[in-house]
């Protein structure tokens, strides 16, 4: 093992942790990891992101099922048009992505250069939503009328996006879920994880047959990142999750445009 694949699946860790101190953003950092550090290609990293996303995720919405903070009913409404959405964007979409997509004079739009900027510009909007100052404005939202056709139309929406970048997108269900569903912030949480794993372990089923996967690599990768979960969570206790948020958007922020200067300029 060198240097580079020590540093990928400490970076595992890493992803873990953040998710056990903050209840998620950890998973915007598994693609840059597998994609810059291990040097998969991003089709494989998006694959191998949903699995580790999905396992990381059915660990923290276990625990909100046991605390009561998971609402069977509105997660079954966003959950199925959305892993359906999923499941259909990586067994069919990806898939029929030509290699090179367009052409701008001698530059030419790669499918890997597309999928990495669609990231990263998911990891610019997950960035702005970890720095906007939070006032429990959310958990005092007036109470409305649950709208299910709102909820199957964002699910819809989101399941395309998961489906492309990968990643969880929990900074978009948790407002959605909150807004459209009125649950509680704790709830909101615990509902969204519980999407997550559903959408995230479908479309990684619609990858098998598309991508060759090192299942001892993966199992690997995953294991050392539930590993992070659970000392995030010990930590949790010791390290108030506000300030360290704040921290990680910034860095989220700057991997992003990072992402988006290396794919197109660079």
């Amino acid at each position: 093992m060198d240097i580079t694949q020590i540093i990928g699946f400490f970076g595992a860790l890493v992803v873990g942790l953040v998710l056990g101190l903050t209840g998620g953003g950890g998973s915007i950092l598994t693609v840059p990891i597998l994609v810059y550090l291990l040097l998969l290609n991003p089709v494989t990293a998006t694959a191998y992101s949903l699995f580790i996303v999905g396992v990381s995720s059915c660990f923290g919405a276990y625990k909100n099922f046991q605390k009561g903070l998971v609402d069977i009913k509105i997660a079954a409404v966003f959950a199925i048009p959305a892993f359906t959405m999923v499941f259909i964007t990586r067994k069919f979409i990806i898939p029929a992505i030509p290699e090179s997509i367009f052409k701008i004079g001698s530059f030419i739009v790669t499918k890997d250069i597309f999928i990495m900027v669609m990231f990263a510009v998911m990891m610019v909007i997950a960035s702005i939503s970890m720095l906007k100052p939070k006032k429990d404005e959310l958990d005092k939202h007036a109470p409305r009328k649950l709208s299910n056709l709102l909820i199957f139309n964002q699910a819809i929406v989101i399941g395309f996006f998961t489906g492309i970048v990968g990643a969880g997108g929990g900074f978009i269900i948790i407002p959605a879920l909150i807004i459209l569903g009125n649950l509680s912030m704790k709830k909101a949480v615990g509902t969204s994880l519980f999407i997550i794993a559903i959408n995230s372990l479908i479309g990684f089923i619609g990858d098998i047959g598309n991508v060759d996967i090192d299942w001892t690599f993966l199992l690997s990768f995953t294991a050392i990142a539930v590993v992070g979960i659970y000392l995030g969570t010990y930590l949790s206790n010791y390290i108030p999750g506000k300030k360290l948020k704040k921290g990680f958007g910034w860095f989220v922020l700057i991997m992003g445009c990072y992402i988006i200067i290396k794919e197109l300029i660079m």
